[in-house]
Protein backbone atom coordinates (compact mmCIF):
# COMPACT_ATOMS: atom_id res chain seq x y z
CA UNK A 1 0.00 0.00 0.00
CA UNK A 2 1.20 3.77 -1.32
CA UNK A 3 0.75 5.51 1.93
CA UNK A 4 0.39 9.23 1.19
CA UNK A 5 1.68 12.42 3.05
CA UNK A 6 -1.39 13.89 4.72
CA UNK A 7 -1.82 17.76 5.19
CA UNK A 8 -4.97 19.48 7.51
CA UNK A 9 -6.71 22.31 5.35
CA UNK A 10 -8.44 25.19 7.13
CA UNK A 11 -8.10 27.81 4.88
CA UNK A 12 -5.49 29.84 6.55
CA UNK A 13 -2.03 31.16 5.52
CA UNK A 14 -0.93 28.70 8.02
CA UNK A 15 -2.35 26.17 6.53
CA UNK A 16 -1.85 26.94 2.91
CA UNK A 17 2.26 26.86 4.27
CA UNK A 18 1.41 23.36 5.23
CA UNK A 19 -0.06 22.33 1.89
CA UNK A 20 3.82 23.80 0.34
CA UNK A 21 5.53 21.77 2.28
CA UNK A 22 3.26 18.52 2.27
CA UNK A 23 2.92 18.56 -1.89
CA UNK A 24 7.04 19.13 -1.22
CA UNK A 25 7.48 16.22 1.18
CA UNK A 26 4.93 13.84 -1.38
CA UNK A 27 7.27 14.79 -4.27
CA UNK A 28 10.54 14.18 -2.73
CA UNK A 29 9.26 10.33 -1.52
CA UNK A 30 7.27 9.89 -4.68
CA UNK A 31 3.97 9.51 -2.80
CA UNK A 32 0.44 10.40 -2.90
CA UNK A 33 -0.95 13.93 -1.33
CA UNK A 34 -3.85 13.58 0.84
CA UNK A 35 -5.75 17.19 1.42
CA UNK A 36 -8.07 17.14 4.83
CA UNK A 37 -10.39 19.46 5.45
CA UNK A 38 -12.30 19.05 8.83
CA UNK A 39 -14.82 20.91 10.75
CA UNK A 40 -18.07 20.77 12.48
CA UNK A 41 -18.81 24.16 10.60
CA UNK A 42 -20.48 24.34 7.52
CA UNK A 43 -18.64 27.29 6.54
CA UNK A 44 -15.44 29.06 6.83
CA UNK A 45 -14.66 33.18 7.29
CA UNK A 46 -11.95 33.92 6.20
CA UNK A 47 -10.94 36.60 3.63
CA UNK A 48 -7.79 34.95 2.25
CA UNK A 49 -9.45 31.90 1.15
CA UNK A 50 -12.83 34.34 0.16
CA UNK A 51 -9.68 36.05 -2.34
CA UNK A 52 -8.54 32.66 -3.68
CA UNK A 53 -11.98 31.45 -4.66
CA UNK A 54 -13.59 34.83 -5.24
CA UNK A 55 -16.47 34.69 -3.36
CA UNK A 56 -17.94 36.69 -0.36
CA UNK A 57 -16.41 35.24 2.74
CA UNK A 58 -19.56 34.18 4.22
CA UNK A 59 -20.38 32.12 1.36
CA UNK A 60 -16.96 30.11 1.44
CA UNK A 61 -17.62 26.27 2.03
CA UNK A 62 -15.52 23.81 2.70
CA UNK A 63 -15.75 22.63 -0.87
CA UNK A 64 -14.49 26.01 -1.75
CA UNK A 65 -11.32 25.22 0.42
CA UNK A 66 -10.21 21.80 -0.68
CA UNK A 67 -10.33 22.86 -4.33
CA UNK A 68 -8.03 26.07 -3.59
CA UNK A 69 -5.41 23.95 -2.06
CA UNK A 70 -5.63 21.37 -4.64
CA UNK A 71 -4.68 23.92 -6.85
CA UNK A 72 -1.91 25.20 -5.02
CA UNK A 73 -0.81 21.65 -4.27
CA UNK A 74 -0.37 21.31 -8.30
CA UNK A 75 0.68 24.46 -8.82
CA UNK A 76 4.42 23.12 -7.98
CA UNK A 77 4.10 19.57 -8.25
CA UNK A 78 1.54 19.23 -11.01
CA UNK A 79 2.71 15.68 -11.56
CA UNK A 80 1.54 14.28 -7.67
CA UNK A 81 -1.20 11.88 -6.79
CA UNK A 82 -3.72 13.87 -4.95
CA UNK A 83 -7.11 12.78 -3.12
CA UNK A 84 -9.31 14.91 -1.00
CA UNK A 85 -11.47 14.59 1.81
CA UNK A 86 -14.34 17.44 3.37
CA UNK A 87 -15.28 15.84 6.81
CA UNK A 88 -17.90 16.82 9.44
CA UNK A 89 -15.32 16.48 12.31
CA UNK A 90 -13.99 17.67 14.58
CA UNK A 91 -10.40 18.89 13.40
CA UNK A 92 -7.74 17.09 16.10
CA UNK A 93 -10.02 14.45 16.03
CA UNK A 94 -10.26 13.97 11.82
CA UNK A 95 -6.52 14.34 11.34
CA UNK A 96 -5.65 11.47 13.85
CA UNK A 97 -7.96 9.06 12.30
CA UNK A 98 -6.69 10.07 9.05
CA UNK A 99 -2.99 9.42 9.81
CA UNK A 100 -3.42 5.64 10.52
CA UNK A 101 -3.09 5.16 6.87
CA UNK A 102 -0.59 8.00 6.11
CA UNK A 103 3.39 8.08 6.07
CA UNK A 104 3.50 11.58 7.26
CA UNK A 105 1.45 14.28 8.32
CA UNK A 106 2.03 18.28 7.66
CA UNK A 107 -0.23 20.88 9.97
CA UNK A 108 0.86 24.42 10.40
CA UNK A 109 0.90 26.45 13.48
CA UNK A 110 -0.78 29.70 14.32
CA UNK A 111 1.16 32.87 15.21
CA UNK A 112 3.54 33.36 17.85
CA UNK A 113 1.94 34.99 20.71
CA UNK A 114 0.95 33.16 23.85
CA UNK A 115 -2.59 33.86 22.77
CA UNK A 116 -2.66 32.05 19.64
CA UNK A 117 -0.18 29.34 20.58
CA UNK A 118 -2.34 28.45 23.22
CA UNK A 119 -5.39 28.41 20.25
CA UNK A 120 -3.32 25.86 18.54
CA UNK A 121 -2.74 23.61 20.95
CA UNK A 122 -6.00 22.43 20.66
CA UNK A 123 -5.33 21.10 17.58
CA UNK A 124 -1.45 20.90 16.98
CA UNK A 125 -0.43 19.84 19.70
CA UNK A 126 -3.46 17.25 20.31
CA UNK A 127 -2.50 15.93 16.73
CA UNK A 128 1.40 15.96 17.75
CA UNK A 129 0.05 13.85 20.95
CA UNK A 130 -2.12 11.31 19.32
CA UNK A 131 -0.94 10.81 15.32
CA UNK A 132 -0.50 7.40 14.56
CA UNK A 133 2.23 8.61 11.67
CA UNK A 134 5.29 11.38 12.47
CA UNK A 135 3.60 15.07 12.41
CA UNK A 136 5.52 18.09 11.27
CA UNK A 137 4.39 20.94 12.70
CA UNK A 138 5.21 24.23 10.87
CA UNK A 139 6.97 26.76 13.59
CA UNK A 140 8.98 29.91 12.11
CA UNK A 141 7.68 32.57 9.58
CA UNK A 142 6.80 32.29 6.30
CA UNK A 143 10.23 32.55 4.85
CA UNK A 144 11.33 29.54 6.62
CA UNK A 145 9.54 27.76 4.02
CA UNK A 146 12.17 27.91 1.57
CA UNK A 147 15.17 27.64 4.16
CA UNK A 148 16.48 24.04 3.50
CA UNK A 149 18.69 24.46 6.25
CA UNK A 150 20.24 21.31 8.31
CA UNK A 151 18.49 18.69 10.12
CA UNK A 152 18.61 18.25 14.13
CA UNK A 153 17.97 15.63 15.83
CA UNK A 154 17.28 15.84 19.47
CA UNK A 155 18.66 12.77 21.20
CA UNK A 156 17.10 12.83 25.05
CA UNK A 157 17.04 10.51 27.39
CA UNK A 158 13.92 7.88 26.59
CA UNK A 159 12.33 9.77 23.58
CA UNK A 160 14.56 9.80 20.44
CA UNK A 161 14.01 6.24 19.61
CA UNK A 162 14.88 4.29 16.31
CA UNK A 163 11.89 5.64 14.73
CA UNK A 164 13.64 9.62 15.42
CA UNK A 165 16.60 8.55 14.07
CA UNK A 166 15.32 6.85 10.78
CA UNK A 167 13.17 9.53 10.20
CA UNK A 168 15.47 12.42 10.56
CA UNK A 169 18.43 10.37 8.71
CA UNK A 170 15.30 9.86 5.73
CA UNK A 171 14.79 13.38 5.44
CA UNK A 172 18.17 14.59 5.66
CA UNK A 173 18.80 12.34 2.62
CA UNK A 174 15.95 13.00 0.69
CA UNK A 175 17.09 16.98 0.68
CA UNK A 176 20.87 16.64 0.49
CA UNK A 177 21.32 17.96 3.45
CA UNK A 178 23.82 17.57 6.66
CA UNK A 179 22.36 15.81 9.69
CA UNK A 180 23.19 16.71 13.52
CA UNK A 181 22.31 14.71 16.09
CA UNK A 182 22.36 16.82 19.64
CA UNK A 183 22.13 15.47 22.98
CA UNK A 184 21.84 18.00 25.91
CA UNK A 185 23.73 17.21 29.16
CA UNK A 186 23.36 18.43 32.88
CA UNK A 187 25.69 20.04 35.06
CA UNK A 188 25.20 18.27 38.49
CA UNK A 189 24.01 20.72 40.87
CA UNK A 190 25.97 19.98 43.87
CA UNK A 191 29.65 18.12 43.07
CA UNK A 192 30.81 16.20 45.06
CA UNK A 193 34.02 17.44 46.43
CA UNK A 194 35.15 21.08 46.97
CA UNK A 195 38.87 20.15 45.78
CA UNK A 196 39.81 22.38 42.60
CA UNK A 197 41.85 19.60 40.80
CA UNK A 198 38.41 17.23 41.00
CA UNK A 199 35.42 20.13 40.65
CA UNK A 200 35.10 18.90 36.85
CA UNK A 201 34.62 15.48 37.76
CA UNK A 202 31.16 15.21 37.97
CA UNK A 203 30.47 17.51 34.76
CA UNK A 204 33.05 15.28 32.61
CA UNK A 205 31.16 12.15 33.71
CA UNK A 206 27.76 13.91 32.68
CA UNK A 207 29.23 14.39 29.34
CA UNK A 208 31.26 11.90 28.38
CA UNK A 209 27.89 9.52 29.44
CA UNK A 210 26.01 11.88 27.12
CA UNK A 211 28.35 11.33 24.54
CA UNK A 212 27.72 7.63 25.00
CA UNK A 213 24.31 7.64 24.63
CA UNK A 214 24.17 9.75 21.41
CA UNK A 215 27.06 7.13 19.84
CA UNK A 216 24.51 4.57 21.15
CA UNK A 217 21.42 6.05 19.98
CA UNK A 218 23.07 6.13 16.24
CA UNK A 219 24.72 3.09 16.28
CA UNK A 220 22.64 1.54 13.21
CA UNK A 221 22.97 4.72 10.98
CA UNK A 222 25.15 4.44 7.39
CA UNK A 223 28.62 6.20 8.05
CA UNK A 224 28.47 9.49 6.89
CA UNK A 225 26.13 11.13 9.59
CA UNK A 226 27.69 15.20 9.16
CA UNK A 227 28.02 15.92 13.11
CA UNK A 228 27.46 14.26 16.33
CA UNK A 229 27.67 16.98 19.58
CA UNK A 230 26.86 17.04 23.01
CA UNK A 231 25.56 20.42 24.34
CA UNK A 232 25.21 21.47 28.23
CA UNK A 233 21.70 22.56 29.00
CA UNK A 234 18.29 21.81 29.39
CA UNK A 235 17.18 19.49 26.64
CA UNK A 236 14.18 22.35 25.45
CA UNK A 237 16.80 25.40 25.71
CA UNK A 238 19.88 23.67 23.44
CA UNK A 239 17.21 22.06 21.03
CA UNK A 240 15.31 25.48 20.78
CA UNK A 241 18.74 27.12 20.31
CA UNK A 242 20.12 24.72 17.38
CA UNK A 243 16.52 25.21 15.86
CA UNK A 244 17.61 28.49 14.82
CA UNK A 245 19.59 28.23 11.73
CA UNK A 246 18.00 24.64 10.88
CA UNK A 247 15.98 22.91 8.42
CA UNK A 248 13.77 20.81 10.59
CA UNK A 249 14.09 19.85 14.26
CA UNK A 250 13.12 16.17 15.09
CA UNK A 251 12.48 15.06 18.16
CA UNK A 252 11.06 11.33 19.48
CA UNK A 253 7.44 10.91 21.67
CA UNK A 254 6.93 8.31 23.66
CA UNK A 255 3.25 9.43 24.88
CA UNK A 256 2.23 9.37 27.92
CA UNK A 257 -1.11 8.70 29.59
CA UNK A 258 -2.76 12.17 30.99
CA UNK A 259 -6.19 13.38 32.80
CA UNK A 260 -6.75 14.12 29.27
CA UNK A 261 -5.44 11.69 27.13
CA UNK A 262 -2.36 11.37 25.62
CA UNK A 263 0.26 13.88 26.27
CA UNK A 264 3.60 14.44 24.66
CA UNK A 265 6.95 14.77 26.91
CA UNK A 266 7.72 17.88 28.12
CA UNK A 267 10.97 18.38 25.54
CA UNK A 268 8.75 17.72 22.64
CA UNK A 269 6.32 19.90 24.27
CA UNK A 270 8.72 22.87 24.80
CA UNK A 271 9.76 22.58 21.40
CA UNK A 272 6.60 22.69 19.69
CA UNK A 273 5.84 25.89 21.49
CA UNK A 274 9.08 27.74 21.08
CA UNK A 275 11.22 26.47 17.85
CA UNK A 276 12.16 28.88 15.19
CA UNK A 277 11.92 25.72 12.48
CA UNK A 278 9.58 23.32 11.70
CA UNK A 279 9.10 20.16 14.22
CA UNK A 280 8.41 16.76 13.46
CA UNK A 281 7.56 14.84 16.37
CA UNK A 282 8.34 10.77 15.22
CA UNK A 283 6.25 8.64 17.46
CA UNK A 284 7.90 5.53 19.28
CA UNK A 285 6.93 2.57 20.43
CA UNK A 286 8.38 0.57 23.17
Amino acid sequence: MDLPVLVGVDGSEESLRAVDRAAEEAALRGAPLRLVYASLWERYEGSLIAQEVGKPAEEVMGQDIMDAAERRAHRHHPELRLTTAVLADEPSFGLVNESGTARLLVVGCRGRNAVTELLLGSVSLSVAARAHCPVIVLRGGPERRTTPGRVVLGVADKDAGPAAVRFAAEEAALRGVPLEAVRAWRRPAHGTTGHPLLADGPAQAQEEEAADALEEALRDLPEGLERRRTAEGPARDVLVDASRDAGLLVVGARRRSGRFGPQLGRVAHGVLHHAACPVAVVPETD
